[in-house]
């Protein structure tokens, strides 16, 4: 398996939010429990550019997917990631 080329804070830079440690924590806060029958770009907090590019990260499986996947999981409060 190859290492990661981008950290956990950087999908949130990518997706335009805060991604100090702090910040982070927040909004986790503030929006978790994701609901499990929602999917993670289906989220109702994300703007439609943000929606596209968490779908297509997971779609063609790119180097974001597996954040994107960490990041559901956060979501649902199986892991908080800092």
């Amino acid at each position: 398996m190859e290492p990661a080329i981008h950290r956990f804070h950087d999908l949130f830079a990518q997706l335009g939010l805060p991604n100090d440690p702090g910040a982070i924590r927040q909004f986790l806060t503030e929006h978790t429990p994701l609901h499990s029958g929602i999917s993670l770009p289906d989220a109702p907090f994300w703007s439609p550019a943000q929606a596209s590019f968490l779908r297509e990260a997971l779609l063609q499986d790119s180097d974001w997917a597996e954040l994107a996947d960490q990041l559901s999981e956060a979501l649902r409060g199986q892991e908080r990631p800092t």
